[in-house]
């Protein structure tokens, strides 16, 4: 921490006494300035301790006040007078200056030279600057550590935790690759507002209310691979920048990778994918966790089919899951995936937002990785269930038959009702037949017509199917068959 004008009454050898403004004593001090100008603030910058003989603070109260209040109006720390040479004692009006206007006010036995206190105030700041330098250089090791260990989201966080701020990095079509902080969102949309991320070119600084956004270009070559941006609620100091600056060049070195080291990342990714998924299911435990998977670990199970051209989708895909572990193929026209169960919705959705709005997809129930097997088929019958994007556990037994179905099957699934398609009266009361298990007194409440009359219309349905409706095949062929009539209806409506 600094040096303060508190600090240097307790260093021995100078003797120096606060005298007035001892509530602002406490200010830290950037720099110590012997200056014998009547107005020297066109030469002070904020946070001196400036020094001075008296020689030309004023002959009177008036003066020396006007003399102090210029001093504070430039933001000095403290102002330090000499009772040796020209002066014996701080003159009154000096200290009612400082008293008044807040500025510290130390007096400087005669013994006590100027320099004397410029080497103490030079030796703490000195001493500051290795503290801090010392400090880049352990959390440049944080971020080495975390670049070894976990890539570019093991960077972010450790940028976030290091300067106590919210970290974003994006690619150049604006695709959020890694966040930390609690202002990701709100950072993410202040980047997509200010301009195309692909073109921005340079370091640039945004504003955002009182914080302060700062934001870096990605780049180890010539392209531009993304952006870096760090928002803060305080401006960051010199050793933040530096350490800002390392963050930018280790995220840098991981985007721009050699391709044919990407290239066969994704091979082996591919490879590990398809034998799990498509082979003997038989993975060593080390090849899991190299893709940051545990062998124990809950998985989904996602098949998208009409997502596009393979490699293109397969490409947006990996883009949209790199944040995280996941596990990755095509299998023949179709993109398979699994990720972990825990916060897999978020992931799965914004895979969704990369792909042709025409694919479809399902997504199994949790399975282990052992199972996974399972969980294909699973993601598989959901993807048929329906268009979009549909989780096998939210399923019903008619989603899984007759949602996937063209309007021509369910045309040919609701053939047994055609002897009544001249008659909507006798079709619901079908179905309303059928839906209390075939009790009469139920299904005629629920039409609300007499029990008599259900009876009679029973009688004529019967009769036009040539079905007495009492074996469990009929009825289950029937009510599949008034299923696959309503979902039609609704497709034409």
């Amino acid at each position: 921490m600094a040096i303060t004008a508190r600090d240097l009454t307790a260093v021995d050898g100078l003797g120096l006494a606060l005298v007035a403004g001892v509530d602002s004593a406490d200010r830290e001090i950037s720099w110590a300035h012997a200056i014998e100008l009547a107005d020297p603030t066109p030469y002070l910058s904020g946070g001196e301790l400036v020094m001075t003989t008296g020689i030309n603070i004023g002959a009177d109260d008036a003066e020396q006040f006007a003399y102090v209040r210029r001093l504070a109006d430039a933001g000095i720390a403290a102002l330090a007078v000499d009772t040796g040479t020209t002066l014996t004692e701080v003159p009154q009006g000096v200290l009612d200056a400082g008293d008044a206007v807040g500025l510290t006010v130390l007096t400087v036995p005669p013994e006590t030279p100027f320099i004397a206190i410029t080497r103490v105030v030079i030796d703490a700041l000195r001493a500051d600057e290795l503290r801090a330098v010392q400090r880049v250089v352990d959390q440049q090791e944080v971020l080495a550590r975390a670049t070894l260990r976990s890539g570019i989201p093991g960077v972010v966080d450790a940028l976030a935790d290091c300067l106590a701020a919210t970290v974003v990095v994006v690619n150049v079509d604006g695709t959020v690759l890694a966040g930390a902080g609690p202002e990701q969102e709100r950072l993410t949309d202040l980047l997509a507002q200010s301009d195309r991320p692909g073109r921005r070119q340079a370091a640039s600084v945004l504003a955002d209310g009182s914080a302060f956004v700062t934001v870096q270009t990605l780049r180890a070559a010539q392209p531009i691979r993304g952006h870096l941006a760090v928002r803060t609620e305080t401006a960051m100091s010199n050793s933040d920048r530096v350490l800002v600056a390392h963050a930018v060049s280790l995220v840098s070195i991981a985007v721009e990778k050699p391709a044919r080291v990407v290239d066969a990342e994704q091979l082996f990714r591919a490879a590990v994918t398809c034998e799990i998924l498509c082979g003997s299911g038989a993975v060593d435990d080390a090849v899991l966790r190299h893709f940051g998977f545990e062998p124990t670990t809950e998985v989904v199970v996602v098949s998208c089919t009409g997502a596009g051209p393979v490699l293109i989708a397969q490409q947006r895909t990996a883009n949209a899951l790199a944040t995280g572990s996941y596990l990755l193929a095509s299998i023949g026209d179709d993109i398979a995936f699994l990720v972990p169960a825990t916060g897999s919705r978020r992931r799965i959705d914004a895979v969704r937002t990369v792909l042709d709005p025409g694919a479809r997809g399902g997504v199994s129930a949790p399975v282990r990785i052992a199972d996974v097997a399972v969980g294909l088929e699973q993601a598989r019958i959901a993807a048929q269930s329906g268009a979009g994007l549909r989780w096998f556990g939210e399923l019903t037994g008619f989603g899984v038959l007759l949602d996937g179905r063209s309007t021509a099957e369910l045309r040919v699934l609701a053939a047994p009702l055609e002897p009544l398609a001249d008659d909507r009266e006798l079709i619901d009361t079908l179905t309303a037949f059928l839906q209390h298990n075939g009790h009469i007194e139920s299904a005629a409440a629920d039409l609300g017509v007499h029990r008599h009359t259900l009876r009679n219309r029973m009688r004529r349905i019967m009769g036009l199917l040539d079905d007495d409706l009492e074996s469990a095949d009929s009825r289950t062929q029937l009510w599949l068959a008034v299923k696959a009539e309503q979902l039609a209806a609704a497709r034409r409506n």
